[in-house]
């Protein structure tokens, strides 16, 4: 039991230490993950297109 107890000790010490983000932190991150993930959708989707004209006037 004295384990447990010891652990769970250790563990809400650790907890203390977490720097969480904020409100703004978060929505920065979020709105460049998607800017990011459109970005790279686009350049694939440009590539795609390219490539499958490519193919189709080879054929």
């Amino acid at each position: 039991m004295n384990k447990i107890s010891t652990f769970i000790a250790h563990a809400r010490e650790e907890i203390h230490k977490v720097i969480f983000p904020t409100k703004m932190q978060v929505r920065q991150a979020f709105f460049a993950v998607i800017l990011v993930v459109v970005a790279i959708s686009l350049f694939l989707a440009l590539v795609d297109l390219i490539m499958s004209s490519i193919v189709s006037s080879v054929i």
